[in-house]
């Protein structure tokens, strides 16, 4: 399957894609932009992520904290199990986000990366955390990206970057992606009430078993306490991430714009398509201390079976080894 094509870079970015200084948008916090709250564009404002926490036994909640985001369509919740192990065995506070759009955080716009990672960097900033390492998952790996990419990140705040199965590139998503919303708004329109109707239309769009049941966690059942309608309907707001899916595939920098000298590691999935050699010169470039680690899996592993199930120790290793290094 065909998963991402190559666009030409270029240095002259949209409006929508152009980053912004985090400073500016969360004068609360920092004020190196020298720009009030009130100058801030209005679609840079943050917004609160919900989120899961895991506290060790010593009851610390904010020094060296795990803070992971999620992938497209994914949420919090497909992390709550390797959340629990990684707090207990680094003895170290884990947070699991849900992005905006995403899970049960608030539908915003813009959907784009320096968005996220401004809803991110005020999280971090609310909770207090420091000597934070930053865990990401394909969209949610290019969130934490531009996050450690952004020159006005207080510099002891990131101490850690772990990037899952995703490059710093603009590249253009696959069909399967836009049809996967197509699916989604066709069981709406359909007004489906149960998920076996529901999972017999994502399979005429998806034949992977695990993608499908993936998709389905989206799922809000009829009269439910977040649907009251008499149908199914879903987490994600079909029409934002519809319109979104060009900036999903982007990337709000380019090579020699900026940089981050921290501590990076890559992890790659071997069946995966999302990180390959051509890529490798560019990661470097933004990520000049950076590793790379490969898992035999596929790019889904961490929302599915091939990292959670069948790799959990071999992922929860890697990225334990690497934090406590």
């Amino acid at each position: 399957m065909q998963l991402l094509r190559n666009l030409p870079s270029t240095n002259k970015l949209s409006v929508y894609q152009r980053p912004a200084c985090l400073a500016r948008q969360l004068p609360h916090l920092y004020s190196r932009c020298h720009a009030s709250y009130a100058e801030a564009p209005l679609d840079s404002v943050p917004v609160d992520l919900d989120f899961l926490e895991q506290i060790p036994e010593n009851g610390n909640n904010t020094d060296g904290a795990l803070v992971i985001l999620h992938g497209l369509f994914g949420s919090k919740r497909n992390w709550s199990s390797l959340s629990k192990a990684f707090s207990r065995d680094l003895e170290t506070p884990v947070y699991a986000l849900d992005l905006r759009n995403h899970g049960s955080s608030p539908h915003a716009l813009p959907m784009t990366y320096t968005s996220m990672a401004t809803d991110v960097l005020n999280f971090i900033g609310k909770k207090n955390l420091s000597k934070v390492s930053l865990l990401g998952h394909s969209m949610g790996g290019k969130v934490a990206m531009a996050l450690a990419l952004n020159p006005s990140l207080p510099p002891s705040m990131l101490q850690n970057l772990i990037v899952a199965d995703i490059a710093p590139v603009r590249t253009q998503l696959s069909p399967e992606f836009i049809s996967y919303i197509k699916a989604m708004k066709r069981i709406e329109n359909m007004r489906l009430r149960t998920r076996k109707e529901a999972q017999n239309v994502l399979t005429e769009y998806e034949k992977d078993p695990d993608v499908v049941l993936f998709l389905m966690t989206n799922i809000l059942m009829p009269h439910s306490e977040s649907n009251r309608e008499n149908y199914i309907r879903f987490r994600v707001p079909l029409k934002y991430m519809e319109d979104a899916m060009p900036e999903i595939g982007s990337f709000p920098y380019v090579p020699n714009e900026t940089k981050w000298d921290g501590r990076t590691l890559f992890i790659k999935g071997r069946k995966s398509k999302f990180i390959n050699h051509h890529y490798h010169q560019i990661m470097e470039d933004f990520f000049p201390n950076m590793t790379i680690e490969t898992l035999d899996a596929g790019h889904w592993g961490t929302n599915f079976a091939s990292w959670i199930s069948f790799r959990p120790n071999e992922f929860m290793q890697l990225v334990k080894s690497f934090i406590a290094s």
